[in-house]
């Protein structure tokens, strides 16, 4: 389950990670008065709450100057839309007085099956694309859960990306509290981005994400962050998913591959290889069984949906499911979807031979494979 972002600052603020002061707010009654009261001083910066990445883009955060600004931005960005997410509140915060944006982050690492804690003195834009056009001013460390977080830990990583050495005490003491957030809150990832520096040489958290494991609050822990839940906006697409009988998993907004299946264990594994291959899943959709190509069509559709997506596998073992069908859906699907949007299959069972006859005549858009690592590399290529 992904954190709001002032919900995400609350857990910081528990392992007292030194955040920005704010206020949310969840209607337009008496902003001043509300900025006045937790003393906020102006300029102020006002994001809206939403699970998802890119409101920057989208307009979704602003900075007030005084206090008819803040009411003409809270206007405008209450209830906005976000890539389908409504924005029911506000985050008002001081404006910082940045000398320096870093990042930090802790998350589980599938190889070394340990947290990873990830730091850059460049933050402010996304790690991977950091790591890709400077991986020297990017530290990953695997960190052994019972020692922690080590003093020759934050030397290693101010080392190898050249960080300022002045910043050694508060790096160590900020990187071992958010490990500690990390295991106690049972997440698969904590991210501070950005990590600042004030030009009075104070390290801050501006920005943050949590992740929480959901299997921890159905056995019952986390019961702060349970009551979460039952106020977090669904992902449109899960709910346009249920009414065909799919179930649509949202993961990396920005990633670039989405995967289609008729099974979980099939859909996990593939999820699996691609990840370990170097690529982002964006979503999955398991369209069950016995789906007709009417509805295979608005399958893909549904996972398309997400504009960063521009390769999709589709991994289908036809029993029920016949395969002529799920490759006539495929064709109808990408009738309607622009030309760069391509798509990797890997099908085998009933009617495989129609089906086959079915992806000749698109064979300019589609891949057709005949195991599931030809299917991985077929989807890198596209990747890149």
């Amino acid at each position: 389950m992904k954190l709001l972002e002032y919900q995400a600052k609350g857990i910081f603020e528990k392992f007292d990670i030194p955040t920005m002061r704010g206020i949310v707010i969840d209607d337009l009654e008496g902003i001043p008065e509300k900025i006045a009261e937790a003393k906020l001083n102006y300029p102020v910066v006002i994001k809206v709450q939403v699970q998802i990445g890119g409101r920057g883009k989208a307009g979704g955060v602003q900075f007030a100057d005084n206090p008819a600004e803040a009411v003409a931005w809270a206007k405008k960005l209450l209830y906005m839309d976000v890539r389908g997410y409504t924005a029911k509140q506000l985050l008002i915060v001081e404006k910082a007085d940045v000398a320096q944006e870093m990042y930090m982050s802790v998350l589980l690492d599938r190889n070394t099956k340990c947290p990873l804690l990830i730091y850059s003195p460049i933050g402010g834009m996304d790690i991977e694309q950091t790591a890709k056009e400077t991986p020297d001013k990017v530290a990953k460390v695997a960190v052994d859960p019972l020692r922690g977080i080590q003093n020759y830990t934050i030397d290693y990583i101010i080392s190898k990306t050249g960080a300022d050495p002045a910043l050694k005490p508060q790096l160590t003491d900020i990187a071992k509290k958010l490990m500690k957030a990390f295991f106690e809150y049972n997440t698969m990832l904590v991210e501070i981005n950005p990590l600042i520096v004030t030009k009075g040489g104070e390290v801050i958290a501006v920005d943050g994400k949590v992740e929480v494991d959901d299997n921890a609050l159905y056995i019952g822990k986390l019961p702060d962050i349970a009551a979460y839940r039952d106020n977090m906006q669904e992902d449109p697409r899960e709910k346009e998913a249920r009414s065909f009988n799919f179930h649509f998993v949202p993961l990396d907004e920005d990633g670039t591959v989405g995967i289609m299946s008729n099974g979980s264990g099939m859909m996990m594994s593939c999820l699996d290889l691609i990840t370990k291959r170097g690529m982002k899943v964006a979503g999955c959709l398991d369209q069950g069984g016995g789906a007709t190509r009417e509805k295979l069509k608005e399958a893909v559709r549904i996972v398309f949906q997400n504009q960063n997506i521009h390769v999709l596998l589709v991994y289908i073992f036809g029993g029920i499911t016949r395969c002529d069908e799920v490759c006539a859906g495929i064709k109808m699907a990408l009738e309607e979807q622009p030309a760069d949007r391509k798509v990797v299959v890997r099908i085998e069972g009933t009617n495989k031979e129609a089906a086959m006859e079915i992806l000749e005549t698109i064979k300019d858009r589609v891949v057709a494979v005949d195991n599931v690592p030809e299917a991985v590399e077929a989807l890198w290529k596209f990747h890149n």
